[in-house]
């Protein structure tokens, strides 16, 4: 306890100027009257300051769940990353979930995200008009492309948006990625907001045809041109480029870095609140991969996601995905990033693998 001593003869001798310990003789020697007229001295109790609060217990995932996941990656194998991440406790299980793995139509999250941060900063709106011609046609999934009339199509930034996270449309994605300003402007962005180990590749035609060995032509881009080209090479070509590629993926992304990813856009810390809002709705609107997580989602639960599919070879597949957030009925939430980046277990095993984290991570809620 501290006190602080204060007379009031020397708070005047102060303020006149006249230094007290000058006058410290003259006190001691003074008259009793003189001293019997001086006020009593006054003391100021400093008040006390309470110790920080102890820090809330660290909540640790269940085990049970830890160890369901370490078994049923080990029993799949292949080339598999899993991770399954708590919102609302902060706890993590991954396993193999820094080792990056292709993305393929994965990737169109940060395409989004980079668009949305656009439209955050005033420099999008997702009513401005962006114009769609053959010339910016892709290959494989492209709905999109049937809506061109004498050679071309107007949509919204909005729509664009919408039909690459909910129906994985490669030409309306990639023509909001060249709206955005590339694959540069997504990795800047992807670095400034600090997502980790994410990688996003060159653009669904040089992505695909570095994939199978090809040099990209647009004129690939029209019917089945590109898998009549892909069909000529010779095998060792198509085997080299695949190998290397799920090797070494240019859109390479590790599930641990998605599953943190998606749980900063649900706590609302990467966008502002209508923008995270509108993604967030996108993703529980899509219903492609129906059989992927999906799949095991029960009643009163939501799954918002987005998969993504890479090409056959000899039986196995360049990047056979799903990532979501997973919210249970009373609001608790997971993100999930299930990715297969090489394998070859059937496609029914794969989605069975996927539908197994779901209802191990159902069956572990903890209300």
């Amino acid at each position: 306890m501290q006190f602080e001593y204060f007379s009031v003869f020397e708070r005047v001798l102060t303020l006149s100027g006249l230094a007290p310990l000058a006058l410290v003789g003259c006190v001691g020697g003074a008259s009793p009257e003189l001293v019997a007229s001086l006020p009593a001295p006054t003391y100021r109790v400093a008040a006390p300051v309470p110790p920080p609060p102890p820090p809330p217990p660290r909540v640790f995932a269940p085990t049970p769940l830890v160890t369901a996941i370490d078994a049923m990656v080990e029993r799949f194998g292949g080339k598999v990353g899993v991770a399954v991440k708590s919102i609302d406790d902060d706890w993590m299980i991954s396993k193999n979930g820094d080792v990056p793995m292709p993305q393929q139509s994965v990737s169109k999250l940060w395409v989004a995200m980079t668009a949305l941060d656009l439209v955050d900063q005033g420099k999008l709106r997702l009513d401005e008009q962006l114009t769609i011609t053959r010339a910016d046609l892709t290959l494989f999934h492209q709905p999109i492309a049937g809506l061109l009339k004498n050679g071309s199509y107007t949509a919204t930034a909005g729509e664009l948006m919408r039909r690459a996270m909910t129906m994985s449309d490669n030409t309306a994605n990639d023509r909001l990625l060249r709206r955005v300003g590339g694959p540069a402007a997504v990795n800047a962005f992807i670095k400034r907001k600090a997502l980790g180990a994410i990688k996003f590749g060159p653009g669904e035609r040089l992505l695909q045809s570095r994939t199978a060995g090809l040099n990209w032509k647009q004129d690939m881009a029209m019917g089945r041109a590109f898998q009549a080209a892909r069909a000529k090479l010779p095998e060792g070509v198509r085997r080299a480029a695949f190998n290397n590629y799920v090797a070494d993926p240019i859109d390479g992304a590790a599930a641990a870095a998605i599953a943190n990813a998606l749980a900063r856009l649900k706590q609302g810390d990467l966008f502002s609140r209508a923008s995270t809002s509108h993604l967030v709705t996108l993703m529980e609107s899509s219903r492609t991969g129906a059989a992927r997580l999906r799949a095991r989602v029960p009643a009163g639960w939501r799954l918002g996601h987005k998969t993504g599919t890479g090409q056959d070879f000899s039986g196995r597949t360049a990047g056979f995905n799903d990532v979501g957030f997973l919210t249970a009925p009373n609001g608790r939430s997971y993100t999930i990033a299930v990715l297969i980046g090489d394998t070859s277990r059937p496609v029914r095993e794969r989605q069975q693998l996927m539908q197994s984290v779901v209802e191990s991570v159902v069956a572990n809620h903890r209300g």
